[in-house]
């Protein structure tokens, strides 16, 4: 990718800038020059390709996000207007609105339920690598944004959103990849249905999202690695890796992980969320968190099982080696996604008991 653009690096440098600035602000209006300064140094690298489905996906996903931006400055005004400072401690019923607003804007950004819809269409038309930068990096300011604004105000209103706003994301995300056949769409309504989760673990404790996040951004850098390295782009493209390649395998370990599959790394995050939550008065949000995810699970297990029998019943299932330059860092990843998984659901049962 960067040796057709060398300044792509350039871009990458402003991206992360523009992060760090959003989430080091202490002031709204900084907070959205950070959210602008990012989305223009990933706008560039969206179109580097110049091809007609990338040009589509980066005017989808700047149009969203300047609507994103223009509510959260528009919802900070509201509150503005109230008590004519920019900080958010009144009780008034427009300082829950621009509130709501505020909110509204973060969740467009993130492409979370209802402001959804975005997301799997801007990254099926994407590379790989930009796919990857949108389902990590491009989360980590509006998630820590939504968390100082948990900080700030703890009114029922405002709770009882985020548990629609993380329940809704996770039923779409495991609707929305029943009918997937491009693996860069489902892997966009995996996202979507992982920021639930992440979204419902910032109500009871700070370091449980942080840990979420981190082995969602984990776990994607060696999925999206691994289909960068093979090339595909659809699920016959999966079934095309004939004799149940090494990179066939870690693949579907990995979607597996993302599934939310014991003992895999992906399954001890869920397994957090639903420790530190179970003995809160939000539990029953928890059904529609678990429900999505056993959807997803199921699609996954679907996919697992109909391209291992396949190459079963063909005779392929000899050669588990790529023999290619990637075999070692998928190697680290399989091992880090598995034995990693078995250790931390070990360490914390060992902790309860």
């Amino acid at each position: 990718m960067f040796s057709v653009l060398p300044f792509s690096y350039m871009f990458m440098v402003v991206m992360a800038m523009g992060t760090l600035l959003s989430v080091s602000s202490f002031h709204w209006l900084s907070i959205w020059a950070g959210l602008e300064i990012n989305l223009i140094g990933f706008l560039p690298l969206l179109v580097y390709q110049k091809s007609t489905s990338e040009s589509e996906s980066a005017v989808k996903y700047f149009i969203v996000q300047a609507l994103g931006s223009s509510m959260l400055i528009f919802g900070s005004l509201i509150a503005f207007n109230m008590s004519f400072t920019w900080d958010l401690y009144s009780n008034s019923l427009m300082y829950s609105v621009g509130l709501l607003v505020i909110m509204g804007g973060l969740s467009m950004k993130l492409g979370l339920f209802p402001f959804h819809y975005w997301l799997p269409s801007v990254m099926a038309g994407l590379p790989w690598i930009t796919c990857l930068l949108l389902a990590t990096w491009q989360k980590f300011a509006p998630l820590f944004l939504f968390l100082c604004l948990l900080e700030l105000s703890e009114s029922y209103m405002f709770i009882f959103s985020l548990c629609i706003i993380s329940a809704g994301s996770s039923i779409v995300g495991g609707i929305g990849g029943m009918n997937q056949t491009q693996v860069r769409a489902l892997l966009a309504y995996s996202s979507i249905g992982h920021l639930g989760w992440m979204t419902f673990a910032l109500l009871h404790s700070e370091w449980s999202m942080k840990f979420y996040l981190f082995v969602y951004v984990l776990v994607s850098l060696f999925m999206f690695i691994s289909l960068w390295a093979s090339d595909l782009s659809t699920m016959k493209d999966i079934n095309s890796l004939k004799n149940f390649s090494f990179m066939q395998m870690s693949i579907m370990l990995f979607l597996l992980s993302l599934g939310g599959l014991p003992p895999l790394l992906g399954f001890v995050s869920k397994w957090l969320v639903i420790l530190v939550s179970s003995s809160n008065s939000l539990f029953f949000v928890l059904f529609f968190l678990i429900l999505g995810s056993l959807m997803s699970l199921f699609y996954y297990l679907s996919l697992f099982f109909s391209v291992f029998l396949s190459n079963l019943k063909e005779g392929g299932v000899t050669s588990l080696m790529l023999g290619t330059k990637y075999s070692n860092p998928l190697a680290l990843a399989v091992s880090v996604n598995l034995v990693g998984g078995i250790l931390i659901a070990f360490s914390n049962l060992f902790y309860m008991l």
